[in-house]
């Protein structure tokens, strides 16, 4: 295994200007693959799920080049920042391919993105609910040219639901799976975990998955021990993010992983001083796949995705 430490900039002292970037094995003898946990940085389930993986992975198992960063976003991890980049406020998950230029977030997509990313033929970004976010455990993947082979990976991870984003249609832009989809890479987003709990279980779940996948791409040697899933998933073609037009108390009905029909009641925001209330109704049928789960709600707020 060789190390590195990737620069952010020479002239920043910043805490996370450096990422360590592993690479395993080597590209001539195989796929290449890029995996990433910790873009935000308090969601810990994935960052730990890859580290034990890496613990305990024979690298004479690596048929190809495995390219990793297990902490994308430092600087939140030790601040406890949810969702964002504290240096400059921004969401390191809207913001690749990043720009060299630009500001702090950006620099660091940039590395990120010509390092670890540019280079592979997979890319596997491991998620999980930061700290306000309860959470369904999916996969992602953003259609694209090479829209077959990205379903592909997202259905090997094992998962219970498969969300296939249209970009004309998706509620965000600028997320590493998606700028990986553009330039031709295979790439998933694989979310398992919830409200920044560092539950075993998830853990366990996650690291399994990545198993999974890694063996379909062919960058690690097959063996007994990858559990192969018992059922296909679900899988959706849209995706619904609701925010509130209000701030004030979120009250969710349902919980994450219902089935709700559309125009049902999924809850309400009420104003916190007034009478005001605005009360949330599913805007089509599907499954609720992640929530906010604390009751502070600002204004255009995200309350729930729902993958229909």
């Amino acid at each position: 295994m060789q190390l590195r430490n990737l620069r952010i900039d020479d002239d920043l002292s910043l805490v996370g200007s450096e990422v360590p970037l592993r690479v395993y094995g080597e590209g001539t003898r195989g796929p290449r693959v890029g995996v990433m946990a910790g873009v935000h940085g308090c969601e810990y389930v994935a960052m730990a799920a890859l580290q034990k993986f890496l613990d305990s992975v024979d690298e004479s198992r690596i048929k190809g080049e495995l390219r990793v960063i297990t902490m994308a976003n430092a600087a939140s991890f030790w601040t406890r920042t949810s969702f964002v980049v504290p240096h400059d406020g921004k969401n390191l998950n809207r913001s690749f391919p990043g720009n060299p230029e630009g500001s702090f977030t950006e620099r660091l997509a940039h590395v990120i993105f010509q390092e670890l990313i540019r280079p592979v033929d997979f890319f596997i970004d491991m998620h999980s609910g930061d700290l306000v976010e309860d959470l369904e455990p999916f996969v992602l993947f953003e259609e694209s040219d090479v829209t077959d082979r990205a379903r592909a990976l997202a259905q090997s991870y094992g998962l219970g639901h498969v969300v296939r984003v249209v970009k004309s249609d998706s509620p965000i832009s600028g997320t590493a799976s998606g700028a990986a989809a553009e330039i031709g890479i295979a790439a998933i987003t694989a979310e398992v975990g919830r409200c920044g709990l560092l539950e075993h279980d998830a853990v366990d779940q996650h690291e399994r998955g990545l198993r999974r996948a890694l063996v379909h791409t062919g960058v690690l040697e097959v063996r007994g021990e990858e559990e192969v899933p018992t059922s296909p998933p679900l899988e959706h073609s849209s995706w619904a993010w609701l925010r509130s037009p209000i701030s004030g108390w979120w009250s969710p009905r349902v919980s994450v992983g219902h089935y709700v029909e559309a125009g049902e009641q999924i809850g309400e925001v009420r104003e916190i001083e007034g009478l005001g209330r605005h009360v949330v109704s599913a805007p089509s049928s599907g499954y609720l796949l992640f929530m906010t789960s604390s009751p502070a709600v600002d204004v255009d707020g995200l309350l729930l995705g729902l993958a229909c």
